[in-house]
């Protein structure tokens, strides 16, 4: 099967935010490093993101958030991929994920405890998810 041995994650805005800009940089940026990208756009509810990784037989969720409330749209994730089979499937997020100026190091520790295996602040470097994607997947 092609493809087959590359990495499948699936990428989205969550909740009610429409900012589509950071989510065509990131499509084009992990499909240039060469991973299989199911590009859900803007407006991706928590269901959409597991039943496309589902389908997809995805490796990693990566869920984007810029209107600060994604904190909020996320709790429960974990759970909803667990119920689904999606157990082992990394999740990650990043992005302005919560309202107001906050201490990123809280912030993380807080996503960490929600299930999350990675947290990323505004501005982040997508390579460096890349990195983390293959650390890992051990790829």
């Amino acid at each position: 099967m092609e493809g087959h041995d590359k990495i499948t994650i699936v990428i989205g805005v969550i909740g009610a935010d429409v900012h589509a800009v950071g989510n065509k940089i990131l499509n084009y940026t992990f499909t240039k490093a060469g991973l299989n990208v199911v590009n859900l756009g803007v407006m991706v509810s928590q269901t959409e993101f597991v039943e496309a990784a589902v389908e997809a037989d995805a490796q990693a969720i990566l869920v984007s958030s810029l209107y600060g409330h994604g904190e909020i749209d996320v709790k429960g994730l974990r759970e909803k991929c667990d119920e689904a089979g999606l157990a082992d499937i990394l999740l990650y997020v990043g992005g302005n994920i919560v309202v107001g100026k906050q201490d990123f190091n809280e912030v993380e520790k807080r996503f960490l405890a929600m299930g999350f295996n990675r947290a990323y602040p505004p501005g982040s470097d997508p390579a460096l998810s890349i990195k983390h994607l293959n650390e890992d997947l051990g790829k």
